[in-house]
């Protein structure tokens, strides 16, 4: 059953200025009480009542609802979804390219906020790639011009060139990122569909595949890699970030720090996984990091997967 007592608060641009949208589904009491709002005015494009963006009209709107309906916030308050990981913003890839004769480059605006929202390096490059793409298929239109049926052109074409679903919503998401936040225009692109989600079970491997494969770790250092990617349950993001502070031998516990939705979280560490990082910290001697580079750098990404590629090639 839906929840009839449930507002989401949405950010709308109309005609150039800033409006608080409320969205609920149709009940009367919620819509006698909405109308009793200052400035409140009805949208029929995007079917909803909306309020100017002031701090008054969202106080007001708190007071009156208040322990009449639920109001939800999280699309209107949204933060950055970066878990502003301790690396540098790096670019030098983006200016040392080559330029190509007709072809339309990534607006230097674009850059600045990526780097100004803490971005990963990582989400840096696809979001750009991806934007790139999508303003070169249509090198008539001015980069500001584009319209939803563009849009939507463009996806059905990825989707005829069978590209993955996370392709398809990367390439959204980096559209978005230039007009609903470089331009910041909210509601540009308000109804772009998105492709459903495929819900996929995930591979487990069984315990005594995990411990193969840690039996057959090249070095110690591997080793330790293995034992944590799949005893512990940590990301390679995770890993990668495991500072030495991070391991707490006394609690026999893993503080893992920024996690999945930017809250930090403990994991179990097991006595042979201790056992191996003190016979590593002997070894290799780490600063900083639990795992670093020979010039005591944080560890690569890649050499993770490296290691991971070659011990998933065991026969089990």
């Amino acid at each position: 059953m839906k929840n009839s007592q449930h507002i989401t608060l949405k950010h709308l641009l109309i005609n150039d200025q800033r409006f608080i949208g409320l969205k609920f589904y149709t009940n009367h009491a919620l819509e006698v009480l909405v109308k009793t709002l200052n400035n409140v005015r009805w949208s029929e494009e995007f079917n909803m009542f909306y309020v100017p963006n002031q701090k008054l009209q969202l106080d007001e709107i708190y007071t009156v609802f208040r322990g009449i309906a639920w109001i939800d916030s999280k699309y209107f308050f949204q933060n950055t979804r970066s878990k502003q990981l301790e690396e540098k913003f790096d670019v030098v890839w983006y200016r040392s390219r080559k330029q190509l004769v007709g072809t339309r480059y990534c607006p230097e605006s674009y850059m600045k906020k990526l780097e100004l929202k803490k971005y990963s390096n990582n989400t840096v490059k696809s979001y750009v790639t991806h934007f790139e793409k999508f303003i070169n298929n249509f090198p008539k239109i001015e980069v500001d011009n584009f319209n939803e049926n563009d849009i939507r052109a463009y996806i059905q074409q990825l989707i005829q060139e069978k590209r993955s679903n996370s392709y398809i919503n990367t390439a959204i998401n980096s559209i978005k990122f230039y007009y609903e936040v470089v331009l910041e225009m909210p509601n540009r692109f308000y109804k772009i569909e998105r492709p459903r989600v495929k819900k996929k079970l995930p591979t487990v491997l069984s315990k005594e595949s995990v411990k193969l494969m840690i039996a057959n770790a090249n070095n110690i250092k591997h080793r330790c890699i293995i034992s944590l990617l799949y005893s512990a349950g940590l990301r390679r993001s995770e890993l990668l970030n495991l500072k030495l502070t991070d391991i707490d031998s006394e609690r026999m516990l893993i503080h893992v720090v920024d996690a999945k939705g930017n809250k930090d979280r403990y994991t179990l560490l097991s006595q042979n996984t201790l056992d191996d990082l003190r016979s590593y910290y002997k070894q290799w001697k780490p600063r900083n990091y639990l795992f670093e580079s020979p010039r005591k750098e944080k560890y690569s990404a890649n050499c993770i997967t490296s290691a991971k590629s070659e011990l998933l090639e065991v026969d089990f």
